[in-house]
């Protein structure tokens, strides 16, 4: 049986600065590289202001420089911010992890979310008002 957004979202690794050991994502060998946690991730969207937005890049970049890294491992961002939206969407709306605030409705990620990106224009056209 799959696991839960839930499980996954608490069964995740913790949050850690890899050296490369061989080129990945643009950087060289020998390179430091964070690995995020959905939790990381969580508490980062719900930092974000309402009708604020941030693109996955600058999140991935600013997390880096906080944990002494070069850059913020991008594939297993995105996994994360799939975990942390799947998750969200089971809590209450007014609980709701805000991932649209990262999250593009264009983006290929937000296609491949339970909701759609419809949800996702939704949410961010209702926090622009």
């Amino acid at each position: 049986m799959p696991k839960s957004w839930e499980e996954k979202f608490h069964g995740a690794r913790p949050p850690h600065v890899t050296v490369l050991a061989k080129p990945f994502a643009g950087l060289k060998q020998g390179a430091l590289l964070f690995i995020a946690s959905p939790a990381i991730l969580d508490a980062r969207l719900r930092a974000i202001p309402r009708g604020q937005t941030l693109d996955p890049a600058t999140l991935r970049a600013e997390l880096a420089r906080e944990h002494g890294a070069e850059a913020t491992c991008p594939a297993s961002t995105g996994i994360f911010l799939r975990i942390v939206a799947e998750r969200a969407l089971a809590q209450p709306a007014e609980e709701r992890t805000p991932f649209w605030r990262v999250i593009a409705p264009e983006s290929p990620l937000a296609r491949k979310l339970s909701c759609g990106p419809d949800l996702i224009r939704h949410l961010r056209a209702l926090e622009a008002q």
